[in-house]
């Protein structure tokens, strides 16, 4: 029996994990139907002789049988396996934490076999059948409702922590890895009543020397929208301050264009790993320190964002000789030499899996980059079409037995690749990265967080916490483009979602971050419903269509949405662009009111709810007392007469009020809405409201016949 003040756990002595209990209310946690033990063992295949021979050779999973405790281990055996692990245990106030400690291996138990022993795949380090509850945080791994949480936690960033669907329960485990972390892989059981989990999980993190997530969720800039820009320097630094407070933003990203230039001039993905600063910094690091002085002098966060992952193909890692530590997601053996001339790769494994994407076929042999148009799938095996020294690498021959691979191409352009994670190469730009950062910015958005090697679990948030220690303060939050469990220990939230056109904007909001707040709630955690982008009325999409642009009620629909989840957005600016936009003061207008209201907590639990709908709409008023009302609203279609003015109404003390304006200039609305539905000659520019007696009915009918003058 494992206990604190918090939860009870029992185990038989045949390894079945038989209860788990919330100890002040006596919620039972576990469901016994399977009677599964807590801990077992995976091997590639069995190994001693009789064994071996007995059963087939095939990864095999031996559970555990036996568990006795000594001192503050437990001595665990297993079915078959003829060796026991010591399993450290932690009994801290608010948690449990299991370590795998070591094994206990007898010299006969292999016999003559000159091995390393024992021949251990994986090992359980934690396996909890936790009865199904109203919600299971997937990222956090934790099953809870309004009684109890459980969670199985991992205690560094090398566990590889699950929980799959079973019938009637969840199955919560932590695995140590011999690929990753085997002795001394840590996990945690966390259990408790509800009102108290994350205080437990907070105690757990200090506990373990993680980073602080509980701490970081439970700060006011988390749910701040965020104002992003990839053209802030020195010199128009001033200009883009002025435009965050026009709409209330207490968050400033930068995009590493900012700050960095690219190789050979390429500011894209192609000249991302040098990480050099632009010649606007002319004392180096100290000019960048200034100008974030002068952001946060203004009472707004300066924030870092970058692609960790990515290794761009103009960079020094890449010409004139390809790193060494660039990922390849799969190995080749060169059959025969390769000389500069030749133009086919004889190789001995079969490549019949290798992409067949023109963007993808990449082979890197050496510090050489080579491209194929074709392979083949029957021996001889080679790869056919060969174009030497590809991205400007040095053309070298290579003999025979060398092993390369497939270049792991990013996926977003092809003009970059991604590094492998077990090398130093994160290192070290993790580095470079840090030092930009510690000049004095506060949080981070990880973009590319997704381009790393098998297995993601791992790597994803690893590769993200390589930056995160090495900077001098911690970060208040960071978001990023793809998580796993581990990083949610720093990701204060997680994901923004790209860019939405204007005419699929409101849908697109309903489908992708309205519906994935309820999964992140069920995380403890918000997520952001950026990224946004402004469009100019009249500009042509991608697709060819010309865009009546981004328009007010647009972004309150967003908006509101995610205020309605304690949520923010973050919305990208491009000042010369924008300044264009006829309706700018009036976006931001609506941005500063929405931020004041989350800054302020305004909104009540009964207003929240009313604003997760995905139909009905709302507007937040400015009263004659300067005071906000949340009215709902109904959008009304353009009239015929005048098509360029957009429009929505809404009831305020018994009258209805008619809020309108022009998209794209400015002029003049002819419309029958006065005292007894009278003709009205009305200014259509930025947002105007008309009140009237007229019914909502009426009112729609006088707005269709309208009439747009010059």
């Amino acid at each position: 029996m494992l206990e604190n003040a918090r939860l009870k756990l029992i185990v038989g002595d045949n390894a079945v994990v038989q209860s788990l209990q919330v100890k002040p209310s006596g919620e039972e946690c576990l469901d016994p139907t399977e009677q599964l033990p807590l801990f077992s063992v995976t091997q590639d295949r069995p190994f001693n002789n009789e064994i071996k021979l007995t059963y087939p050779n095939t990864q095999t999973t031996y559970p555990a049988n036996s568990v006795r405790q000594v001192g503050d281990e437990l001595i665990v055996g297993f079915e078959t396996a003829p060796y026991e692990v010591r399993v450290k245990v932690r009994v801290e106030k608010d948690y449990l934490l299991f370590e795998l400690a070591g094994f206990i291996v007898e010299s006969s138990d292999y016999g003559g076999l000159k091995m390393t022993t024992p021949p251990v795949k994986s090992f359980r380090l934690v396996q909890l059948p936790v009865k199904n509850r109203l919600n299971f945080g997937d990222w956090l791994n934790v099953v809870w409702d309004d009684r109890a949480a459980t969670a199985v936690v991992g205690g560094g960033p090398m566990t590889v922590i699950n929980g799959e669907a079973r019938h009637g329960f969840r199955l919560l485990t932590a695995d140590a890895d011999r690929d990753l972390k085997l002795v001394g892989a840590t996990a945690a059981i966390v259990a408790s009543e509800t009102a108290s989990f994350l205080d437990c999980l907070d105690s757990m993190e200090r506990g373990c020397g993680l980073p602080l997530g509980v701490e970081s969720r439970r700060r006011p800039e988390l749910n701040a929208s965020i104002y992003w820009s990839s053209t802030v320097t020195p010199k128009n630094v001033d200009e883009h301050i002025a435009l965050a407070k026009e709409g209330g933003f207490r968050m400033m990203l930068l995009y590493y264009p900012c700050l960095v230039k690219g190789a050979k001039g390429n500011g894209g993905y192609a000249g991302i790993g040098g990480y050099e600063l632009r010649d606007e910094y002319v004392n180096g690091i100290a000019s960048v320190k200034e100008m974030l002085d002068r952001i946060k002098a203004a009472g707004i966060t300066p924030g870092l964002h970058v692609l960790h992952t990515f290794i761009g193909f103009k960079s020094s890692y890449v010409t004139p000789v390809a790193d060494h530590r660039l990922n390849l997601v799969r190995h080749f053996t060169l059959a025969r030499p390769l000389g500069t001339d030749a133009r086919e790769i004889y190789v001995e494994e079969d490549p019949s899996a290798c992409p067949t994407n023109e963007h993808s076929r990449i082979l890197r042999f050496g510090g050489e980059l080579i491209g194929y148009e074709s392979f083949t799938t029957e021996r001889p095996y080679r790869f056919t079409g060969v174009r030497r020294g590809e991205k400007e690498t040095t053309v070298t021959a290579h003999p025979l037995g060398e092993i390369g691979g497939v270049l792991d191409v990013c996926e977003f352009g092809a003009t970059s690749c991604y590094i492998d994670q077990n090398t130093s190469l994160q290192d070290e730009i993790a580095e470079k990265i840090a030092r930009i950062y510690n000049a004095g910015f506060r949080f981070m958005y990880f973009d590319g967080s997704e381009g790393v090697n098998v297995p993601q679990g791992i790597h994803v948030p690893n590769a993200q916490y390589k930056v995160i220690s090495r900077m001098k303060e911690p970060p208040l939050f960071t978001e990023g483009a793809a998580k796993a469990h581990f990083d949610w220990h720093f990701l204060g939230g997680a994901n923004a979602f790209d860019i939405f056109p204007p005419e699929k904007f409101k849908p697109m909001i309903v489908e992708w971050p309205q519906r994935e707040a309820p999964l992140m709630r069920q995380n403890f955690s918000r997520l952001d419903f950026g990224w946004w982008g402004l469009w100019l009325p009249g500009e042509k999409l991608r697709d060819g269509t010309v865009t009546i642009g981004t328009q007010l009620d647009m972004w309150e629909f967003g908006t509101s949405r995610a205020a309605a989840w304690n949520c923010p957005a973050t919305l990208q600016m491009n000042i010369t662009k924008y300044r264009k936009h006829p309706r700018l003061a009036d976006l931001m207008e609506v941005m500063r009111r929405w931020e004041d209201v989350r800054a302020k907590n305004w909104l009540t639990a009964e207003q929240k709810e009313q604003l997760k709908s995905s139909t009905q709409e709302h507007h937040l008023y400015r009263n004659e007392k300067g005071g906000y009302e949340l009215h709902e609203i109904e959008m009304l279609p353009s009239p015929d007469k005048a098509k360029a003015v957009r429009a929505f109404v809404f009831t305020r003390g018994g009258k209805r009020v008619l809020a309108y304006w022009h998209t794209s200039g400015a002029g003049r609305l002819e419309i029958a809405c006065g005292a007894g539905g009278a003709q009205l000659t009305v200014p259509a520019d930025g947002i105007r409201y008309v009140e009237t007696d007229l019914s909502v009915e009426a009112v729609k009918r006088a707005y269709a016949a309208a009439v747009l003058l010059p």
